[in-house]
């Protein structure tokens, strides 16, 4: 299925996380994502949404645009912001073989996104941290 682009425009703010909750389940509902990964492309989206609001504008002065379409296979969704640069991607995986007490705090956000989604990259451009998240309509794994 193929779907025109969507968009939605929001402030960095935590109360909009329903919202763009609800922008993510429709759009990806209505291009044919399965119930399966639409929910965990919803984690990870939450998880990168949030951390714009709570790391890129701890001030409250930010917005939040996301993109998304469906075409070749694959449902596509890109999350801008205009924060400082930060290529979360770059994060190192969490070491999830070691005991809790020994693992440090932070890193499982970032790791859910990888995971949860089929590709996931990042990029900077005109001054906007870009993040892409694709999973595809049928089959396929997780990242490498």
């Amino acid at each position: 299925m193929q779907t025109s682009p969507s968009a939605i425009r929001l402030p960095a703010a935590l109360t909009r996380l329903p919202e763009v909750m609800t922008f993510v389940e429709t759009h990806a509902a209505a291009a044919g994502v399965p119930a399966a990964k639409r929910s965990a492309l919803c984690l990870a989206v939450e998880e990168a949404f949030v951390n714009i609001c709570s790391y890129a504008f701890k001030n409250g002065q930010g917005e939040v645009a996301l993109t998304c379409a469906a075409a070749a296979g694959a449902f596509v969704l890109e999350i801008a912001d205009t924060g400082p640069e930060f290529d979360l991607l770059s994060v190192p995986e969490p070491d999830l073989s070691a005991p809790m007490e020994q693992r440090r705090i932070g890193g499982l956000g970032i790791h859910f996104i990888r995971k949860f989604t089929d590709h996931a990259d990042w990029r900077r451009e005109n001054g906007r941290n870009i993040l892409r998240l694709t999973v595809h309509l049928s089959g396929g794994g997780s990242q490498p």
